[in-house]
């Protein structure tokens, strides 16, 4: 199955991190392609499911469309694993603190139709997370 990797240092300490994706809400803040959230009320724990949809074509789907997110695992601050149910898509988030303000992410998507462009799929959703989370940084 075609797999796209990337990983980044975030800005922020592993708790803040966490905080920001710990709110469902601010998963369409990162995750590309994503304009809209609806979690059922679980929130971000094992076995829940999120309605989200999509603005972007693909060859096989219009703009518009739905899909179904499924959280498969959940370690906080260490680890979020979830599953696009239409897209088949797998992702799995890896965070490990780097220092005592630094966060490394590491991100794995798996997928049957994971070609051309949405290979870099990985890659654009942790530079959103990086643009997002930037406690720690200096100005």
């Amino acid at each position: 199955m075609p797999t796209a990797r990337a990983s980044v240092e975030l800005l922020a300490a592993p708790a803040d991190v966490w905080s920001f994706l710990a709110e469902p809400y601010h998963f369409a803040d990162w995750w590309p392609n994503l304009v809209a959230v609806r979690p059922d009320r679980r929130g971000l724990a094992a076995g829940a499911r999120w309605q989200v949809s999509s603005r972007q074509a693909t060859l096989l789907r219009r703009a518009d469309h739905d899909d179904m997110l499924v959280v498969v695992a959940v370690d906080p601050c260490a680890r979020v694993a979830f599953e696009f149910v239409r897209s088949r898509l797998r992702a799995e988030l890896a965070l490990t603190p780097s220092a005592s303000d630094r966060t490394r992410a590491e991100l794995e998507v798996r997928g049957a139709l994971l070609i051309g462009f949405s290979r870099g799929i990985a890659k654009d959703a942790l530079a959103r997370l990086h643009n997002l989370v930037q406690t720690a940084a200096t100005v």
